[in-house]
């Protein structure tokens, strides 16, 4: 056997007619076990390596368990404040979530060391639960197992599972060098604001910079996202829209700008997320300046340009990242549910941020698009959608749509609070937004407890969660005659 952990030669393929990908350890193990060879017990630590899914949550856990203790312990917060534990445990789900919904004023409650540990935890969770479980596998077996590299290969967009390790590398060498350059932009503009004070403009050139690539919420100040200095304002907008475009998108960029391939010639995933993202950033702004250009709470009675400004931001920001929330309680109710909706899509696939994601909606539109129009084949760009694609997709908006309609009424009955403002709260936890209107309070725990398992299951996705209850099994032996029904 060419490795014992994840054999994909010739040979083995063409014994496994065609699945050789999907033979893991476990496989080879019950092989070693026929020719003879005592078994050899396993360890707890390699059950769980052998279970990717489980093992992601498991991580998971861990890192709310801490960070919650962390949060909880006096060094966290200045004399005088308390912490409750549910407040504790729900703002560590919304930063290792990425979400950043904060319920407690992040600068007077939180010292410096508490505002560290919410920085930690962002940048463990937008790095991405499933890539340090991965890297953990790694450590611990030096190989991973066919259903871990098939998990991560879903979390970071790669098709090639040998790649995996080096992808893995890229991923945090790219989050590292956006992260510092945002923080070097930033430092000049906050030293201004600041009136000189570098330290202060140094902690919170750093705080911005983690939060807005990875697309949390969390401020160091009151000031919140500085939307009135373009110096501090453009960095973390421009910051924040490339955390959501994904790491696969990032990557084919980068490898495109240096071979020089005109955009024609992109991959199909960069062409729908780029195409997708950038009509929802239109629609989105002109929305705001059409419906609230007379909000006051939105534009204060500014003049043109700075109207602009203003409705850039709001066009941006409410995909994921949830900086400045002064002004969201006060925008009307058409708008909240137009929120909600863009919450919903959220970004592109394996990006900080949440959501169905923008691809996963494409697909949807195509499919309906092929059906209306009486085609079989889901086409884009002069390529064609595979059929498991578009059932994946179709599957993950279904249970999503379940998810937030379920979130949403669980939040009626435990708050009291309106349709629109809990389908707006759901939306923006599962979409990772870090918005809210007012639903998650700190004086309601069933509330904080509903939206930080909504969020939990918007950072995971789905299909891990799905995955870590019922493995895959045999391939399907037998396939039933089909018969038509009546829908629609």
């Amino acid at each position: 056997m060419a490795d014992p952990v994840f054999d994909q030669s010739s040979s083995n393929r063409e014994a496994s007619r065609g699945y050789a990908w999907w033979f893991s350890g476990n496989t080879f193990a019950q092989a070693a076990d026929g020719d003879g060879r005592p078994p050899r017990q396993r360890t707890i630590i390699q059950h769980l390596v052998s279970h990717p899914g489980r093992l992601t949550i498991m991580y998971f856990i861990v890192l709310v368990i801490a960070a919650t203790t962390m949060l909880l312990i006096p060094p966290s917060t200045p004399k005088g404040e308390k912490t409750t534990f549910s407040t504790a445990m729900f703002t560590a789900v919304s930063a290792l979530s990425t979400c950043g919904i904060s319920i407690v004023n992040s600068t007077t409650h939180w010292t410096t060391f508490g505002q560290a540990v919410l920085l930690v935890s962002v940048q463990l969770g937008g790095i991405g639960v499933m890539t340090f479980a991965s890297l953990i596998t790694l450590a611990i077996n030096h190989h991973m197992k066919s259903t871990q590299r098939l998990l991560t290969a879903s979390e970071l967009g790669t098709s090639k599972l040998s790649e995996i390790r080096g992808v893995l590398t890229v991923v945090i060498g790219t989050t590292m060098f956006i992260e510092t350059v945002t923080f070097i932009a930033l430092f000049p503009g906050l030293l201004k604001v600041n009136e000189g004070d570098w330290r202060k403009s140094l902690w919170e050139s750093l705080f911005f910079a983690v939060m807005s690539y990875n697309n949390a919420g969390f401020t160091p100040d009151t000031a919140g996202l500085h939307v009135n200095s373009w110096g501090v304002g453009l960095p973390i907008m421009f910051s924040a829209f490339l955390g959501t475009l994904g790491f696969p998108v990032i990557l084919n960029l980068l490898k495109c700008a240096r071979g020089h391939v005109p955009p024609k010639r992109w991959s199909l995933h960069t062409k729908i997320t780029l195409s997708v993202t950038f009509i929802i950033v239109v629609m989105s702004l002109t929305w705001f300046l059409l419906v609230e250009w007379d909000n006051p709470f939105l534009f204060r009675d500014a003049d043109f340009n700075t109207r602009m400004r203003y409705a850039m931001v709001a066009a941006v920001m409410p995909r994921s990242s949830g900086f400045d929330l002064s002004w969201v309680p006060q925008v009307s109710e058409p708008t909240k549910v137009f929120m909600s909706v863009i919450m919903f899509i959220g970004g592109g696939s394996t990006s900080t941020a949440g959501g169905i994601r923008v691809t996963t909606f494409a697909v949807i539109l195509l499919i309906c698009k092929a059906s209306f129009t009486g085609h079989k084949d889901i086409n884009t760009f002069h390529h064609r959608i595979p059929t498991n694609v578009a059932m994946t997709a179709v599957s993950i908006t279904s249970t999503c749509l379940l998810l937030v309609l379920v979130s949403s009424l669980s939040l009626m009955l435990v708050s009291g609070s309106s349709l629109t403002n809990s389908l707006f709260d759901s939306c923006s936890a599962f979409g990772l937004g870090g918005y809210t209107v007012g639903v998650a309070r700190e004086d309601n725990p069933a509330a904080l407890a509903i939206l930080a398992a909504t969020m939990v299951v918007g950072r995971l996705g789905p299909m891990t969660i799905a995955y870590s209850i019922s493995r895959p099994r045999s391939l399907e032996a037998v396939r039933y005659p089909t018969e038509p029904i009546v829908v629609g």
